[in-house]
């Protein structure tokens, strides 16, 4: 009797533990910025000096298409390759999981940067009706730069990368659509005080000092 107990018992430690780590919601600081801003590269130097996880929305959906038996795969590679935004269930659905696989592993990772997304209203309502009351938005880090700024980066990073988006084309597309979408999501976070801008047309060095005095300020 005793032993079948335990035996139960121990079977639903590990279901327990995990459904302790979260109840410590997740803390999120939205990073945004047009292609080319700096964003993933500034991510790196904060993961590595503040232990955060870098979640990139664009990283996720790039896997997601490229994984094999994935019912999302075609229709996600029809969206980057136009530069339109990938419906927001998709997106959302991703980082949930990724978070909570995260957490599940180590309950002290509760600190991430989500990289390009909410991109636009649609974006931000679903992550509202989804993730209301299981995460806490922080901040918003916009990485501003100029349009010809972010179109030079990428041409240079299309060399190397791969990326079938880094081409002239797609670039004029993605920042047509980040005027468009994403601008009126940093200014509505602005109105809640919720934006430290950064100027990012500077050295990743001189972009990652201000990047500093922010985190240290925030906490």
């Amino acid at each position: 009797m005793i032993g079948r107990l335990f035996g139960s018992l121990s079977q639903k430690v590990p279901s327990l533990l995990y459904r302790v780590s979260l109840v410590m919601k997740p803390q999120v600081v939205f990073v945004l910025g047009g292609p080319g801003a700096g964003k993933g590269t500034q991510c790196s130097k904060i993961v590595e000096s503040y232990g955060y996880t870098h979640l990139s929305a664009g990283d996720l959906l790039r896997e997601e298409r490229a994984r094999e038996g994935s019912e999302f795969g075609q229709l996600i590679a029809n969206y980057i390759k136009e530069g339109k935004i990938v419906p927001v269930e998709i997106t959302i659905n991703l980082l949930r999981k990724a978070m909570e696989a995260m957490m599940k592993e180590n309950e002290n990772k509760f600190r991430f940067l989500i990289d390009g997304f909410p991109r636009n209203e649609d974006n931000l309502q679903g992550w509202n009706r989804v993730m209301d009351g299981k995460a806490d938005v922080k901040f918003v880090l916009f990485f501003d730069c100029s349009n010809e700024v972010c179109i030079n980066r990428c041409l240079e990073r299309g060399k190397s990368s791969g990326r079938t988006d880094d081409n002239r084309e797609s670039l004029e597309k993605r920042i047509q659509t980040y005027l468009q979408s994403t601008r009126p999501i940093i200014e509505l976070y602005e109105k809640q005080g919720k934006v430290r801008t950064i100027d990012a047309s500077r050295s990743v060095d001189e972009v990652f000092a201000d990047v500093k005095a922010i985190l240290d300020k925030e906490g």
